[in-house]
């Protein structure tokens, strides 16, 4: 578990919350003429391999869980790997391309309908040697955790039979090894996606085979995975590659292992420079809004079409309510999906639920406090200009000094307001809290499916500054590959009732925002310009006045009595039209409105796409199209936060000028 229980999530990081090293495991078949020549040594190999992670893992600071391989349980280096990750107190996650009864006997190469039959209805196989290897892969995946996808395997069985049948017809053998390959490529993709570090034993010859050792390799470079390669023909040996490009370059003959590099990788995996656990320890979630800093909603509020007047303080969802509160939905739907991991299911409605609830209610807060301190500098400066001159129409010269002590006391609460928001970081702050929030909003639509965003692709900032995308990243992969067989019915219950709920609840939410913003920087513009024709006005009936004493209209005293009345409307409109035009720009709610109305379009996209899958032809509901359409919502979701960030990033509480 990453987080405490309920009860202790106002503090909820601490030694608890546990990030762990994520790896993968490729490399050739038992038959494969390169590994079979030098079976030994590469299990050697990758036994002082995994000894030297291990070594480099605890020599890091701060605590970690346990380390978890990524293997697919092909025999040869996925099943050696494997037996050394169980036996070093690893985790091992499976992410197995059939159904495990089909991958099993697949795996164990029957070449008879009989042993086929025998191998899927839980006997053993005839041949020996055919009953050896699934006798092995039955009691290596009886100790893995399985993600199994098994929404083809009536396909490809029936492929895989007719193939038995007829071993001459070349067809059949082509239509089932592609569509094998094909899972067998999914499941790899799914391993990749999981993983910090692929290692992977290659003899760097075949790379354009759907599911081979050479293609999940070129995968992982492509998603930003790097890709720990040994050489079969020399496992001491090893380099590491972090761009598809390198495949194409040589490794030198007498080249040493690049340890160095090795630990810089685990390290930038499990460490991030300037994180410690009191960066969100010492952030106390409330029930409810602050009082003190409620003008930025005010603004919202009044300006939105909402009124001058009522409450605005909001209460905020306990995190220990929110699975039989907001959250009693997803976890229903999670609860309903055939098959489903009722750990996951405890972890989402226990852990990362109450974490969302947790982040979103300080992110409100500090956000609350951020923008209305900004909003309260600009109207303490209008307040100052105006107090400044207000001697001149209460005809109050001898009084002057009050006035400036008033316009001194005023321009205090700026520098003071400016300062506070300085020294406690509400910026800094809110930025991290909210990406926190916003990243596991979205999280259970995507654990349910087994879907993560690659380790290379999450945003990356500086420094301490990453701290929200790593911790985000670790909360999502301790819950990890739920331990299921994904059926078509797994996945059309996930689709229906957790994805497609969430995803049309937030393109509501954001047609209503992108409404409420846009209305909000029209009637500020409105409001703006009427100040400044009111201050034209002003300065047009001065000169009016004074044109008509000098005609003999009026008494020429009075545009001399009347002077500083329209001195100070002179000064106070503009002032106070500028202000309102800052806090327009400062708040930025048309761009804002903008975001949100592109977030509803792509969220509108992937519900269509959603509702053709669910509607369409059985047989193209398949996980490979479902996690296409998950990885578009988390897509649109790290576009939203990014857009968000380029608005918000360089606007730190300032001096209004």
């Amino acid at each position: 578990m990453f987080v405490p229980k309920p009860a202790s999530l106002p503090d909820p990081i601490r030694a608890s919350w546990q990030p762990h090293l994520a790896l993968g495991i490729t490399g050739h078949r038992a038959t494969n003429p390169a590994y079979s020549a030098h079976a030994a040594a590469i299990a050697a190999a990758l036994e002082a391999l995994f000894a030297r992670i291990d070594a480099i893992c605890a020599g890091l600071p701060g605590t970690r869980g346990e380390v978890r391989l990524h293997s697919l349980l092909v025999d040869g280096t996925d099943q050696v790997a494997g037996e050394l990750a169980l036996a070093r107190g690893w985790d091992l996650a499976v992410p197995l391309p059939f159904g495990p009864a089909l991958n099993g006997a697949i795996n164990a190469h029957p070449e008879t309908l009989a042993d086929v039959d025998a191998l899927l209805g839980g006997r053993a196989a005839a041949n020996p040697a055919v009953e050896a290897k699934a006798a092995a892969i039955r009691a290596i995946t009886a100790r893995a955790h399985l993600f199994a996808l098994a929404d083809r395997d009536v396909a490809i069985e029936a492929l895989w039979r007719a193939h038995l049948a007829d071993p001459a017809d070349h067809a059949a053998a082509r239509a089932f090894e592609a569509l094998a390959s094909d899972n067998v490529a999914l499941a790899g993709r799914v391993m990749i996606e999981h993983t910090d570090l692929v290692i992977a034993v290659w003899d760097g010859k075949v790379a354009n085979l759907p599911g081979g050792t050479g293609h999940t390799v070129a995968e992982a470079l492509k998603l930003g995975a790097p890709v720990l390669l040994i050489d079969p023909a020399r496992p001491d040996t090893w380099r590491i590659l972090s761009r598809p490009e390198e495949l194409g370059q040589s490794a030198a003959p007498d080249a040493a292992p690049d340890v160095d590099r090795l630990e810089a990788i685990i390290r930038a995996a499990v460490v991030v420079e300037g994180w410690s656990p009191d960066l969100l320890a010492r952030e106390r979630w409330r029930p409810r809004s602050s009082r003190a800093f409620g003008l930025y909603r005010r603004i919202e509020r009044v300006f939105g079409g909402g009124g001058w007047f009522g409450s605005l303080r909001t209460t905020y969802e306990a995190p220990e309510a929110i699975a039989t509160g907001s959250g009693a939905s997803m976890i229903a739907a999670a609860r309903a999906m055939p098959g489903e991991d009722p750990a996951v299911t405890r972890q989402l409605a226990e852990d990362v639920m109450p974490m969302f609830a947790w982040a979103d209610g300080v992110a409100n807060r500090l956000a609350d406090a951020y923008r209305s301190g900004m909003c309260v500098n600009f109207v303490l400066a209008t307040l100052a200009v105006m107090v400044g001159i207000l001697f001149l129409p209460a005809d109050m010269a001898g009084y002057k000094w009050v006035f400036a002590l008033i316009e001194l006391l005023l321009l205090g609460g700026i520098l003071a307001m400016t300062a506070a928001g300085s020294r406690l970081g509400w910026h800094r702050r809110w930025f991290a809290t909210r990406r926190v929030a916003e990243y596991l909003r979205h999280a259970p639509a995507l654990l349910l499916l087994g879907v993560v965003r690659p380790t290379g692709r999450w945003p990356r900032g500086g420094g301490a500054a990453r701290w929200p995308e790593h911790f985000a990243r670790h909360a999502l992969r301790a819950v990890g590959l739920p331990q299921v067989a994904v059926t078509r019915d797994y996945l059309r219950s996930g689709l229906a009732g957790a994805v497609l709920p969430h995803v049309t609840g937030q393109r509501i939410y954001h047609i209503a925002k992108a409404h409420k913003l846009e209305t909000v920087h029209h009637r500020l513009d409105k409001a703006a310009e009427t100040c400044f024709a009111l201050a034209v006005a002003s300065v047009l009936a001065y000169l009016v006045l004074k044109g008509a004493g000098v005609m003999g209209w009026v008494p020429k005293h009075l545009a001399s009595d009347l002077s500083p009345l329209f001195t100070f409307l002179g000064v106070a409109f503009p002032t106070l039209g500028a202000n309102l035009s800052g806090i327009r720009y400062f708040g930025d709610f048309e761009r804002f409105g903008a975001i949100s109305r592109v977030a509803a379009e792509k969220l509108g996209a992937i519900e269509e796409r959603i509702g053709l899958l669910l509607s369409g032809a059985d047989s193209l509901l398949t996980y490979g199209a479902v996690s296409d359409v998950i990885h578009a919502l988390d897509e649109a979701v790290v576009e939203e936060i990014a857009s968000w960030q380029a608005v918000f990033g360089a606007k730190h509480l300032a001096l209004p000028a």
